[in-house]
């Protein structure tokens, strides 16, 4: 269930996005992680974000799930929630979803008690498992299962799937209370070719019902993807468009792609 929201007086040049991100700056101990960051989403996007090591893209999620403060800056959710007055838990409820690169699943428990926890919420493993599901619980489960390709898995321990289906699993984790907002974080990292595109055809269905950004440097699947790129670099945006565009941009080869 999504949290009631805590709305304020619509922004602006907010209104009709999803995510707005203006003028975010973060330091930390003197560097500038992000600086001056502008990004928008709108509703229903699909948007990869690429770029070099230290150029601020863990660092922007980090700020929108309310990880870390923005030492200034604005940043709206659904037009007029302001992110920078809550916690990551509000956030969280919000209908925000963030996916890590390491899966964090509970490789002891089965595909389905896995998710059995995600949708039961903070109450503790053994109160968890010992609950007795409705049969909507379940019903969501087994519609989770299906979207994630793991009905097969169901009852098998998660610490016994491939390292892509460990994420497609820590996605449907994700998936149980239907973010309208998921930040992907390198979601093909360490995948074979085959997990590789199963995941691009995941995140397209996936798309089809909520807004998307995906953190990845496997330019093969930013490709397949077929999104709007953002590239960061020294924390603010240095190029946006299209994949072709971005990598026939020279500032992009210079500081991410190479020659």
């Amino acid at each position: 269930m999504i949290a009631q929201r805590r709305r304020l007086a619509p922004h602006p040049a907010a209104a009709d996005t999803l995510l707005y991100l203006d003028g975010v700056t973060v330091s930390f101990d003197g560097f500038r992680a992000l600086n001056g960051l502008s990004l928008v989403i709108a509703k229903g996007e699909l948007r990869t974000v690429i770029g070099p090591n230290g150029a601020g893209k863990t660092t922007m999620m980090d700020v929108v799930t309310g990880k870390t403060r923005a030492d200034q800056g604005t940043v709206f959710y659904d037009g007029a929630v302001d992110l920078t007055r809550l916690d990551e838990t509000a956030i969280a409820n919000l209908g925000i979803g963030r996916k890590f690169q390491k899966p964090t699943v509970f490789e002891n428990l089965t595909v389905f008690e896995n998710l059995e926890l995600a949708l039961a919420g903070p109450r503790g493993t053994v109160v968890s498992l010992f609950a007795k599901l409705t049969l909507s619980a379940r019903a969501r489960i087994d519609e989770v299962l299906a979207i994630i390709d793991l009905a097969g898995k169901s009852t098998a321990p998660a610490g016994s799937l491939s390292h892509g289906q460990k994420q497609w699993l820590e996605i449907g984790m994700l998936l149980i209370h239907g973010p309208e907002l998921l930040l992907l974080d390198e979601p093909v990292a360490g995948m074979t070719d085959a997990e590789t595109e199963a995941t691009v055809t995941l995140i397209r269905e996936l798309n089809r019902s909520r807004t998307i950004v995906v953190v990845e440097h496997d330019m093969k699947f930013v490709r397949d993807l077929g999104a709007k790129v953002t590239v960061l670099h020294e924390g603010a945006v240095l190029a946006e468009g299209g994949i072709d565009f971005v990598q026939n941009d020279p500032r992009v080869i210079e500081v991410y792609l190479g020659r």
